[in-house]
Protein backbone atom coordinates (compact mmCIF):
# COMPACT_ATOMS: atom_id res chain seq x y z
CA UNK A 1 0.00 0.00 0.00
CA UNK A 2 0.70 3.97 -0.49
CA UNK A 3 0.55 6.76 1.77
CA UNK A 4 1.95 10.13 1.17
CA UNK A 5 2.29 12.83 3.73
CA UNK A 6 1.48 16.81 2.04
CA UNK A 7 1.25 18.69 5.66
CA UNK A 8 4.11 18.45 9.01
CA UNK A 9 2.43 20.93 10.93
CA UNK A 10 -0.33 23.82 11.04
CA UNK A 11 1.19 26.93 8.40
CA UNK A 12 3.04 24.39 6.65
CA UNK A 13 3.47 24.62 2.61
CA UNK A 14 0.27 24.14 0.66
CA UNK A 15 1.31 23.39 -2.68
CA UNK A 16 2.98 20.19 -2.06
CA UNK A 17 0.00 18.21 -1.81
CA UNK A 18 -0.35 17.83 -5.75
CA UNK A 19 2.80 16.04 -6.61
CA UNK A 20 1.91 13.39 -3.57
CA UNK A 21 -1.45 12.86 -5.41
CA UNK A 22 -0.19 12.83 -8.45
CA UNK A 23 2.54 10.17 -7.28
CA UNK A 24 -0.23 8.12 -6.03
CA UNK A 25 -2.34 7.78 -8.91
CA UNK A 26 0.58 6.76 -10.92
CA UNK A 27 0.86 3.74 -8.60
CA UNK A 28 -2.63 3.23 -8.79
CA UNK A 29 -3.94 4.85 -5.30
CA UNK A 30 -3.38 5.00 -2.18
CA UNK A 31 -4.14 7.04 0.72
CA UNK A 32 -3.03 10.89 1.39
CA UNK A 33 -2.47 12.33 5.18
CA UNK A 34 -2.16 15.70 6.21
CA UNK A 35 -0.65 16.48 9.87
CA UNK A 36 -1.74 19.78 10.95
CA UNK A 37 -1.26 19.57 15.02
CA UNK A 38 1.13 20.54 17.57
CA UNK A 39 1.10 20.51 21.28
CA UNK A 40 -0.76 23.89 21.70
CA UNK A 41 -2.57 24.24 17.96
CA UNK A 42 -5.67 22.36 19.66
CA UNK A 43 -5.95 25.06 22.11
CA UNK A 44 -5.21 27.61 19.59
CA UNK A 45 -8.36 26.02 17.59
CA UNK A 46 -10.85 25.73 20.84
CA UNK A 47 -9.73 29.85 21.67
CA UNK A 48 -11.06 30.30 17.79
CA UNK A 49 -14.11 27.96 18.06
CA UNK A 50 -15.17 29.74 21.02
CA UNK A 51 -15.02 32.93 19.14
CA UNK A 52 -17.25 31.43 16.32
CA UNK A 53 -18.99 27.88 16.72
CA UNK A 54 -18.18 27.60 13.16
CA UNK A 55 -14.25 27.43 12.90
CA UNK A 56 -11.99 25.70 15.07
CA UNK A 57 -10.91 23.58 12.36
CA UNK A 58 -7.29 24.23 10.40
CA UNK A 59 -7.40 27.60 9.08
CA UNK A 60 -5.76 26.67 5.78
CA UNK A 61 -8.07 23.58 4.83
CA UNK A 62 -9.09 25.25 1.82
CA UNK A 63 -6.02 25.76 0.64
CA UNK A 64 -4.43 22.11 1.54
CA UNK A 65 -7.61 20.35 0.38
CA UNK A 66 -9.72 21.74 -2.86
CA UNK A 67 -6.74 21.94 -5.10
CA UNK A 68 -6.71 17.59 -4.81
CA UNK A 69 -9.87 16.83 -3.84
CA UNK A 70 -10.76 15.68 -7.15
CA UNK A 71 -8.41 14.14 -8.23
CA UNK A 72 -8.77 12.38 -4.83
CA UNK A 73 -12.08 11.19 -5.43
CA UNK A 74 -11.68 10.56 -8.90
CA UNK A 75 -8.65 8.18 -8.25
CA UNK A 76 -9.49 6.56 -5.43
CA UNK A 77 -6.65 8.68 -3.09
CA UNK A 78 -8.18 8.31 0.44
CA UNK A 79 -7.52 11.14 2.67
CA UNK A 80 -6.76 10.99 6.49
CA UNK A 81 -5.70 13.97 8.42
CA UNK A 82 -6.33 15.64 11.90
CA UNK A 83 -7.04 18.89 10.42
CA UNK A 84 -10.38 18.56 12.52
CA UNK A 85 -8.11 19.96 14.92
CA UNK A 86 -11.49 21.55 17.74
CA UNK A 87 -14.40 21.23 15.39
CA UNK A 88 -13.90 17.94 13.03
CA UNK A 89 -17.82 18.34 12.09
CA UNK A 90 -17.36 21.69 11.13
CA UNK A 91 -14.28 20.59 8.72
CA UNK A 92 -15.97 17.57 7.44
CA UNK A 93 -18.55 20.16 6.44
CA UNK A 94 -16.38 22.53 4.79
CA UNK A 95 -15.48 19.37 2.86
CA UNK A 96 -18.48 18.57 1.86
CA UNK A 97 -19.23 22.05 0.74
CA UNK A 98 -16.06 22.39 -1.52
CA UNK A 99 -17.22 19.20 -3.35
CA UNK A 100 -20.60 20.34 -3.68
CA UNK A 101 -18.81 23.79 -5.12
CA UNK A 102 -16.56 21.84 -7.62
CA UNK A 103 -19.60 19.50 -8.67
CA UNK A 104 -18.17 16.70 -7.28
CA UNK A 105 -19.62 13.61 -5.91
CA UNK A 106 -21.08 14.09 -2.53
CA UNK A 107 -18.08 12.10 -0.44
CA UNK A 108 -18.00 9.89 2.52
CA UNK A 109 -16.40 11.68 4.95
CA UNK A 110 -15.63 9.66 8.73
CA UNK A 111 -15.69 11.79 12.01
CA UNK A 112 -13.33 10.62 14.75
CA UNK A 113 -14.80 11.89 18.43
CA UNK A 114 -13.47 11.42 21.63
CA UNK A 115 -10.34 13.35 21.97
CA UNK A 116 -11.44 16.44 23.94
CA UNK A 117 -12.32 15.97 27.48
CA UNK A 118 -15.09 17.03 29.27
CA UNK A 119 -17.05 14.61 31.45
CA UNK A 120 -16.93 15.33 35.00
CA UNK A 121 -15.41 11.54 35.08
CA UNK A 122 -12.53 12.43 33.04
CA UNK A 123 -11.80 15.81 34.83
CA UNK A 124 -11.73 13.67 38.26
CA UNK A 125 -8.88 11.41 36.66
CA UNK A 126 -7.01 14.92 35.85
CA UNK A 127 -7.37 15.97 39.14
CA UNK A 128 -6.06 12.91 40.64
CA UNK A 129 -2.79 13.89 38.05
CA UNK A 130 -2.39 17.33 38.72
CA UNK A 131 -3.55 17.77 42.16
CA UNK A 132 -5.56 21.21 43.50
CA UNK A 133 -3.88 23.14 40.95
CA UNK A 134 -6.49 21.71 38.15
CA UNK A 135 -9.61 23.63 39.75
CA UNK A 136 -7.34 26.97 39.85
CA UNK A 137 -6.11 27.07 36.01
CA UNK A 138 -8.58 28.86 33.54
CA UNK A 139 -8.92 25.85 31.11
CA UNK A 140 -8.78 26.21 27.30
CA UNK A 141 -8.86 22.38 26.49
CA UNK A 142 -7.73 19.05 27.46
CA UNK A 143 -7.47 16.93 24.42
CA UNK A 144 -6.54 13.24 24.59
CA UNK A 145 -4.03 11.21 21.56
CA UNK A 146 -6.18 8.57 20.34
CA UNK A 147 -4.61 5.57 17.99
CA UNK A 148 -5.36 4.40 14.63
CA UNK A 149 -8.42 2.06 15.57
CA UNK A 150 -11.49 4.52 14.59
CA UNK A 151 -9.94 5.56 11.25
CA UNK A 152 -9.64 2.23 10.78
CA UNK A 153 -12.96 1.11 11.01
CA UNK A 154 -13.90 4.13 9.17
CA UNK A 155 -12.12 3.54 6.38
CA UNK A 156 -13.24 -0.27 6.23
CA UNK A 157 -16.95 1.33 6.18
CA UNK A 158 -16.24 2.77 3.27
CA UNK A 159 -15.16 6.38 4.24
CA UNK A 160 -13.43 8.59 1.21
CA UNK A 161 -12.31 11.14 3.90
CA UNK A 162 -11.49 10.91 7.59
CA UNK A 163 -11.29 13.42 10.06
CA UNK A 164 -9.78 13.78 13.20
CA UNK A 165 -8.71 16.16 16.38
CA UNK A 166 -6.45 14.95 18.30
CA UNK A 167 -5.12 11.46 17.23
CA UNK A 168 -1.62 10.67 17.69
CA UNK A 169 0.78 11.44 14.51
CA UNK A 170 1.60 8.12 13.51
CA UNK A 171 -1.71 6.62 14.08
CA UNK A 172 -2.63 8.51 10.35
CA UNK A 173 -0.63 5.91 8.85
CA UNK A 174 -1.29 3.03 11.41
CA UNK A 175 -4.90 3.42 10.53
CA UNK A 176 -5.24 3.28 6.50
CA UNK A 177 -2.59 0.33 7.35
CA UNK A 178 -4.59 -1.88 9.52
CA UNK A 179 -7.56 -1.21 7.06
CA UNK A 180 -5.68 -2.21 3.89
CA UNK A 181 -3.91 -5.40 5.51
CA UNK A 182 -6.72 -6.29 8.01
CA UNK A 183 -4.40 -6.37 10.78
CA UNK A 184 -5.90 -6.86 14.39
CA UNK A 185 -5.69 -4.10 16.68
CA UNK A 186 -2.72 -6.54 18.96
CA UNK A 187 -0.68 -7.24 15.92
CA UNK A 188 2.47 -5.78 17.37
CA UNK A 189 4.42 -5.87 15.07
CA UNK A 190 2.95 -4.58 12.32
CA UNK A 191 1.45 -2.09 14.22
CA UNK A 192 5.40 -1.15 15.93
CA UNK A 193 6.24 -1.03 11.85
CA UNK A 194 3.50 0.96 10.68
CA UNK A 195 3.90 3.38 13.13
CA UNK A 196 7.70 4.04 12.25
CA UNK A 197 6.39 4.71 8.89
CA UNK A 198 3.88 7.29 10.12
CA UNK A 199 6.96 8.48 12.19
CA UNK A 200 9.15 9.04 9.48
CA UNK A 201 6.10 10.57 7.53
CA UNK A 202 4.20 12.57 10.14
CA UNK A 203 6.89 15.57 10.18
CA UNK A 204 6.45 16.41 6.25
CA UNK A 205 9.49 17.33 4.65
CA UNK A 206 11.79 17.02 7.68
CA UNK A 207 12.35 13.13 5.95
CA UNK A 208 13.12 14.70 2.60
CA UNK A 209 16.19 16.84 3.72
CA UNK A 210 14.30 19.87 5.10
CA UNK A 211 15.55 19.47 8.78
CA UNK A 212 18.73 17.77 7.85
CA UNK A 213 20.27 20.73 5.37
CA UNK A 214 23.03 22.26 6.86
CA UNK A 215 25.08 24.60 3.82
CA UNK A 216 28.21 23.14 3.32
CA UNK A 217 28.05 20.29 5.93
CA UNK A 218 24.82 18.38 5.29
CA UNK A 219 23.65 19.78 1.79
CA UNK A 220 20.70 19.59 0.05
CA UNK A 221 19.32 20.06 -3.34
CA UNK A 222 16.22 22.33 -4.33
CA UNK A 223 14.91 23.19 -1.02
CA UNK A 224 12.92 25.73 -2.57
CA UNK A 225 10.89 23.07 -4.20
CA UNK A 226 11.31 20.40 -1.42
CA UNK A 227 8.88 17.16 -2.27
CA UNK A 228 6.98 15.66 0.46
CA UNK A 229 7.60 12.22 1.25
CA UNK A 230 5.33 9.32 0.40
CA UNK A 231 5.98 5.45 1.82
CA UNK A 232 4.92 2.09 0.43
CA UNK A 233 4.37 -0.46 2.96
CA UNK A 234 4.08 -3.92 2.62
CA UNK A 235 2.12 -6.57 4.44
CA UNK A 236 5.17 -7.60 6.21
CA UNK A 237 6.03 -4.36 7.94
CA UNK A 238 8.78 -3.43 5.81
CA UNK A 239 8.23 -0.21 4.32
CA UNK A 240 10.09 2.48 1.93
CA UNK A 241 10.31 6.25 2.15
CA UNK A 242 10.60 7.87 -1.06
CA UNK A 243 9.41 11.61 -2.59
CA UNK A 244 7.77 12.75 -5.71
CA UNK A 245 9.79 12.44 -8.98
CA UNK A 246 10.73 15.81 -10.22
CA UNK A 247 10.85 17.41 -6.70
CA UNK A 248 13.95 19.03 -4.54
CA UNK A 249 15.66 17.28 -1.15
CA UNK A 250 16.72 14.50 -0.98
CA UNK A 251 15.94 11.07 0.56
CA UNK A 252 18.62 9.28 2.01
CA UNK A 253 20.05 6.45 4.84
CA UNK A 254 21.73 9.67 6.87
CA UNK A 255 18.12 11.49 6.60
CA UNK A 256 16.02 8.38 7.41
CA UNK A 257 18.15 8.10 10.60
CA UNK A 258 17.71 11.43 11.96
CA UNK A 259 14.38 11.32 11.37
CA UNK A 260 13.68 7.92 12.45
CA UNK A 261 15.25 9.01 15.95
CA UNK A 262 13.46 13.03 16.17
CA UNK A 263 11.47 12.77 19.23
CA UNK A 264 12.16 9.45 20.30
CA UNK A 265 12.80 8.97 24.13
CA UNK A 266 13.96 5.42 24.02
CA UNK A 267 14.22 3.52 20.53
CA UNK A 268 13.37 0.43 22.51
CA UNK A 269 10.11 1.66 23.91
CA UNK A 270 8.63 4.37 21.49
CA UNK A 271 5.51 4.86 23.56
CA UNK A 272 2.26 5.39 20.88
CA UNK A 273 -1.66 4.86 21.99
CA UNK A 274 -1.96 2.06 19.24
CA UNK A 275 1.83 0.03 20.18
CA UNK A 276 4.99 0.60 22.03
CA UNK A 277 7.47 0.75 18.90
CA UNK A 278 10.66 -0.90 19.09
CA UNK A 279 13.35 0.81 16.72
CA UNK A 280 16.43 -0.21 18.69
CA UNK A 281 17.45 -3.19 16.03
CA UNK A 282 15.78 -1.15 12.70
CA UNK A 283 17.82 -1.18 9.34
CA UNK A 284 18.13 1.80 6.97
CA UNK A 285 19.46 0.61 3.44
CA UNK A 286 19.45 2.94 0.51
CA UNK A 287 17.71 1.13 -2.35
CA UNK A 288 18.13 3.65 -5.24
CA UNK A 289 18.19 7.38 -5.61
CA UNK A 290 15.90 9.31 -3.07
CA UNK A 291 14.74 5.76 -1.63
CA UNK A 292 15.32 4.10 1.54
CA UNK A 293 14.11 0.69 2.85
CA UNK A 294 13.33 0.51 6.28
CA UNK A 295 12.90 -3.16 8.59
CA UNK A 296 13.76 -4.62 11.72
CA UNK A 297 11.51 -2.42 13.29
CA UNK A 298 9.00 -4.59 16.10
CA UNK A 299 6.40 -3.85 18.15
CA UNK A 300 5.05 -4.25 21.91
CA UNK A 301 1.71 -4.29 23.77
CA UNK A 302 0.43 -0.84 23.82
CA UNK A 303 0.17 1.56 26.99
CA UNK A 304 -2.98 1.40 29.06
CA UNK A 305 -2.75 4.92 29.21
CA UNK A 306 -3.13 7.94 26.55
CA UNK A 307 -0.87 11.30 26.74
CA UNK A 308 -3.32 14.08 27.42
CA UNK A 309 -2.24 17.94 27.00
CA UNK A 310 -3.94 20.33 29.48
CA UNK A 311 -3.93 24.07 28.12
CA UNK A 312 -4.87 26.86 29.86
CA UNK A 313 -4.63 30.49 29.96
CA UNK A 314 -1.31 31.77 31.25
CA UNK A 315 -1.89 35.80 31.73
CA UNK A 316 0.15 37.87 29.00
CA UNK A 317 3.08 37.62 27.09
CA UNK A 318 4.53 41.10 26.12
CA UNK A 319 7.88 41.55 23.85
CA UNK A 320 9.33 44.47 22.79
CA UNK A 321 12.32 44.85 20.38
CA UNK A 322 14.92 47.64 19.46
CA UNK A 323 18.39 47.12 17.12
CA UNK A 324 21.80 48.55 17.78
CA UNK A 325 24.37 48.74 14.86
CA UNK A 326 27.79 50.21 14.31
CA UNK A 327 30.58 50.62 17.28
CA UNK A 328 29.85 49.22 20.23
CA UNK A 329 26.11 47.69 18.98
CA UNK A 330 26.46 44.95 21.49
CA UNK A 331 27.47 47.49 24.30
CA UNK A 332 24.53 49.76 23.14
CA UNK A 333 22.27 46.75 23.34
CA UNK A 334 23.57 45.78 27.05
CA UNK A 335 23.25 48.78 28.48
CA UNK A 336 19.46 49.51 27.29
CA UNK A 337 18.31 46.13 28.48
CA UNK A 338 20.09 46.92 32.05
CA UNK A 339 17.94 50.15 31.77
CA UNK A 340 14.68 48.25 30.97
CA UNK A 341 15.58 45.86 33.58
CA UNK A 342 16.49 48.86 36.50
CA UNK A 343 13.12 50.87 35.58
CA UNK A 344 10.24 48.13 35.40
CA UNK A 345 8.90 46.55 38.80
CA UNK A 346 10.74 43.82 40.26
CA UNK A 347 8.13 41.06 40.35
CA UNK A 348 8.28 41.13 36.50
CA UNK A 349 10.35 38.32 35.47
CA UNK A 350 12.31 39.53 32.36
CA UNK A 351 13.90 37.53 29.64
CA UNK A 352 16.34 39.85 27.90
CA UNK A 353 18.21 38.55 24.33
CA UNK A 354 20.70 40.05 22.43
CA UNK A 355 20.01 38.81 19.12
CA UNK A 356 23.61 38.77 17.04
CA UNK A 357 25.21 38.43 20.42
CA UNK A 358 23.40 36.19 22.46
CA UNK A 359 20.04 34.85 22.39
CA UNK A 360 19.05 31.11 21.79
CA UNK A 361 21.97 30.40 24.21
CA UNK A 362 20.56 32.78 26.94
CA UNK A 363 18.42 32.02 29.39
CA UNK A 364 15.29 33.34 31.37
CA UNK A 365 17.44 34.34 34.67
CA UNK A 366 19.82 36.58 32.90
CA UNK A 367 22.63 34.89 34.23
CA UNK A 368 24.52 33.94 31.27
CA UNK A 369 24.23 37.35 29.69
CA UNK A 370 25.81 38.87 33.16
CA UNK A 371 28.52 35.97 32.56
CA UNK A 372 29.37 36.76 29.12
CA UNK A 373 32.37 38.47 28.03
CA UNK A 374 30.82 41.57 26.08
CA UNK A 375 32.07 40.93 22.51
CA UNK A 376 32.24 43.62 19.27
CA UNK A 377 28.57 42.31 17.44
CA UNK A 378 28.01 45.25 15.05
CA UNK A 379 24.35 44.01 14.28
CA UNK A 380 21.88 43.49 17.41
CA UNK A 381 18.81 43.22 18.27
CA UNK A 382 17.43 44.07 22.05
CA UNK A 383 14.66 41.40 22.89
CA UNK A 384 13.03 42.39 26.41
CA UNK A 385 10.32 39.53 26.94
CA UNK A 386 7.61 39.07 30.29
CA UNK A 387 4.72 37.13 31.07
CA UNK A 388 2.32 38.45 33.91
CA UNK A 389 -1.02 37.99 34.84
CA UNK A 390 -1.59 41.93 34.67
CA UNK A 391 -2.20 43.14 31.52
CA UNK A 392 -1.24 46.61 32.67
CA UNK A 393 2.08 45.37 34.23
CA UNK A 394 2.67 43.78 31.18
CA UNK A 395 2.25 46.41 28.81
CA UNK A 396 4.97 48.34 30.82
CA UNK A 397 7.53 46.41 29.20
CA UNK A 398 6.38 47.70 26.11
CA UNK A 399 6.59 50.83 26.88
CA UNK A 400 9.61 50.99 28.40
CA UNK A 401 11.42 49.54 25.24
CA UNK A 402 9.66 52.02 23.07
CA UNK A 403 10.77 55.07 25.08
CA UNK A 404 14.72 53.72 24.81
CA UNK A 405 13.69 55.81 20.84
CA UNK A 406 15.01 58.99 22.75
CA UNK A 407 16.26 57.73 26.37
CA UNK A 408 19.19 55.97 24.91
CA UNK A 409 21.44 54.67 24.78
CA UNK A 410 22.43 55.84 21.41
CA UNK A 411 21.38 54.98 17.79
CA UNK A 412 18.33 52.84 18.37
CA UNK A 413 15.24 51.77 16.21
CA UNK A 414 13.07 49.56 14.71
CA UNK A 415 10.97 49.39 17.27
CA UNK A 416 8.80 46.48 17.74
CA UNK A 417 6.44 45.43 19.85
CA UNK A 418 3.60 43.06 20.81
CA UNK A 419 0.72 42.25 23.82
CA UNK A 420 -0.86 38.42 23.71
CA UNK A 421 -2.28 36.62 25.53
CA UNK A 422 0.07 33.41 26.49
CA UNK A 423 -1.45 29.77 26.84
CA UNK A 424 0.88 27.76 29.14
CA UNK A 425 0.38 23.72 28.78
CA UNK A 426 0.48 20.49 30.89
CA UNK A 427 0.60 17.22 30.35
CA UNK A 428 0.02 13.72 31.60
CA UNK A 429 -1.76 10.19 30.80
CA UNK A 430 -5.06 9.45 31.30
CA UNK A 431 -6.58 5.27 31.31
CA UNK A 432 -7.56 4.66 28.14
CA UNK A 433 -10.77 3.46 29.07
CA UNK A 434 -11.75 6.95 30.41
CA UNK A 435 -11.86 7.99 26.81
CA UNK A 436 -14.63 6.44 24.46
CA UNK A 437 -13.73 7.23 21.14
CA UNK A 438 -16.09 6.66 18.19
CA UNK A 439 -15.98 7.76 14.48
CA UNK A 440 -19.64 8.52 12.52
CA UNK A 441 -20.23 9.64 8.87
CA UNK A 442 -21.15 12.90 8.58
CA UNK A 443 -24.63 11.40 6.89
CA UNK A 444 -25.57 10.40 9.70
CA UNK A 445 -25.01 13.54 11.86
CA UNK A 446 -28.41 15.37 12.01
CA UNK A 447 -27.47 19.37 10.46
Amino acid sequence: MHIGCASGFSGDRTDGASAVVDTLIALGGGTLIFETLAERTLALAQLARNADPESGYEPLLDALVAPILQRCLDHGVRIVSNFGQANPLGAARRIAALAAEQGLRTPRIAIVAGDTLTAPEQYTHLRAAFGPMFDDIDLVSANAYLGAEQIADALRAGADIVVAGRVADPSLTVGPAMAHFGWAADNWPRLGQATMAGHLLECGTQVTGGYFAIPGLKDVPGLENTGFPLCTLHEDGTFEIFKPPHTGGRVDARIAKEQLLYEVHDPARYLTPDVIADLSQAVIEEIGPDRVRVSGIDGHPRPQSLKVNVCHRGGWLAEAEISYAGIQAEARARLAGDIVRKRLDPGLRLRIDLIGALSILADDDGALQNARVPGDSRDVRLRVAAAHTDRTLADTVLREVTALYCCGPAGGGGVRTALRPRLNMLSCTIDRDAVPATWTFLEDIPT
